[in-house]
């Protein structure tokens, strides 16, 4: 059911919490359905226009629900023994649940759709310095660990779509990267980030002169 008016579309949507989870547009997200109830979920959702919304659920906070999500869409599944499935879903677009319609067999939301609020300020400056901020990380991993590590070829250019995939690609951060996905403004996004970049360059720089200065007292 969808409602819509002039500034805002309101629709019931069925919700899938899962725990330390945050998916943001245009991310893949592929799932182990085995639960009966996701797996009911699953089946309605294939019957109709195949979204539904994740939330994370954060089992350090007494398995609170966060009421900010993104909306998935079911791409393709692969139907396993006992009616389990393999799903493979994209996230779409992001929201707020008002409230909930009801929370069995599995929760269902009143949900309305949220997006970064419009603005005349040039971001490009920021998005060139989150940009070389990323790549000074992977540099400075790659020289710490000795490994080989490289960037996709598709990082996005756009301020938006970038502020997403570095948010995105965050390692084992469920909890700031809820507080981006509930973000409203693409230049706090991206200033956030490049906080979170700069201070992680500074500590791989750091470790890395140290590595350096006892290989060279190392040698002979």
């Amino acid at each position: 059911m969808t409602f819509s008016s002039s500034s805002v579309t309101v629709r019931e949507l069925p919700l899938f919490p899962l725990p330390e989870v945050v998916l943001f547009p245009g991310q893949k997200l592929p799932l182990h359905i085995f639960e009966f109830r996701y797996r009911m979920m699953m089946n309605t959702i294939l019957e109709s226009d195949r979204r539904f919304g994740v939330l994370m659920l954060n089992p350090a906070d007494n398995n609170s629900i966060a009421t900010v999500g993104c909306c998935a869409e079911l791409v393709n599944h692969h139907r396993l023994p006992d009616d389990r499935m393999k799903v493979m879903s994209v996230g779409q677009q992001r929201f707020r649940v008002l409230n909930y319609v009801r929370e069995k067999p599995y929760r269902v939301g009143l949900v309305e759709w949220i997006e970064d609020q419009p603005t005349d300020q040039n971001l490009q400056p920021l998005t060139t310095q989150v940009d070389q901020l990323l790549r000074d990380v992977v540099h400075l991993s790659a020289k710490l660990t000795g490994q080989e590590i490289e960037l996709p070829e598709d990082i996005p250019a756009t301020p938006l779509e970038l502020s997403y995939w570095v948010a995105r690609n965050l390692y084992d951060a469920a909890t700031e990267q809820q507080l981006l996905l509930e973000m409203l403004s693409t230049s706090d996004r991206l200033e956030r980030e490049a906080e979170i970049l700069s201070s992680t360059r500074n500590s791989l720089a750091a470790r890395t002169a140290l590595k350096d200065a006892f290989h060279k007292d190392a040698l002979p």
